[in-house]
Formats: C-alpha cells, structure tokens, sequence
C-alpha cells in the first residue's frame, strides 16, 4: 500500500499544494481521482468559503455553510461533502482508471469515520496510491487509521509529484 500524508503550517497552504499537484499531474498526463480545495476569503468575515473541486476535472462544490455571527460549531457542511465522495466514488471506476486518488483533507469527519475516510480505504485496496492532506488536529487519528503504512511526504510539489511517479510505476 501506498499512501502519503502532507502538513504544512500556513493557513491554506495544503490546499493550494494539493492543488498544484493535480495541476502538474494532469499536464504530465497522470489521471487523478479526489478532491481539492479552493478557500475564498469572505469580505465581512475572519472565516473563509470553502469549495472542493472533483477530480480531474469535474464540479466544484461549496463544502462550507453559514452559521450565522457568532456560531462556534464546524462550518464543514457534510451534506455537500458526501455529494462530492459520490462524484469521486464513481470516478474510481472509470475508464481508463484514475492512477492516483488525492484527498485534500484527513480532517475531522475523516477522523470520526465519515468522509472521504473509506475511498482511502476503497483505492488502496484497488492498488491506488494516495495523497492526503493532514491537518495537526487530526494527525493522530491519521495515523491510527493508516495503522503504520503511511509515511510523510515534504511539503514540497516537486517531492510530492517525484513520489506520485514512483508510486505508480511499482506493479500492485
């Protein structure tokens, strides 16, 4: 199994990485499968919109949800979540097949179970590397889960895009 986690210490920084490793992936012609994330910062607010856009090139759907001024509770809107691991459920079975499965987060949904937590599961079985995105919050439940074969990727594109490579070319 291969499966890589990346953290980065800025605010939205795994997101835009992630996002740049699709990119570069597809224009070298590498098929991807999951979600990354795009944050807009909203004007009258410290919170930001969070959008996911399936891959490789499909829909963009808004993750996030206004609870109003105030609200303490997590924005995440898991309606809009699991509509976007539906999309990347049947993109798991296209053809030809993806090669590689990206998650933009290991977040707290993942970590109670839900998400896009059993497509990691889903795609390592079917010999798909993965890279996922791990928040410090979450990183223990990360690790839990990947119950030792995970390892650490560098927060670092090229890294990254050097490990998707040779992920994919050892045989399943």
């Amino acid at each position: 199994m291969q499966l890589a986690y990346v953290m980065t210490t800025e605010r939205g920084a795994t997101d835009r990485l992630l996002t740049a490793l699709a990119e570069r992936l597809a224009a070298q012609g590498i098929r991807t499968a999951g979600i990354v994330q795009t944050n807009t910062e909203c004007y009258d607010n410290k919170l930001c919109d969070m959008d996911v856009r399936v891959l490789p090139d499909g829909e963009t759907i808004r993750i996030s949800q206004s609870l109003g001024e105030g609200a303490r509770g997590c924005r995440l809107n898991p309606e809009a979540l699991e509509r976007a691991v539906g999309l990347v459920t049947s993109a798991l079975d296209a053809t030809p097949a993806p090669q590689v499965l990206i998650v933009n987060k290991f977040g707290k949904h993942e970590a109670d179970g839900r998400g896009m937590r059993p497509l990691i599961g889903e795609a390592l079985a079917m010999g798909l590397p993965v890279v996922c995105g791990v928040n410090r919050m979450n990183v223990a439940a990360f690790e839990s889960f990947a119950e030792g074969v995970s390892q650490e990727a560098a927060p670092d594109l090229d890294a990254l895009v050097a490990w998707v490579a040779a992920a994919i070319s050892q045989p399943v």
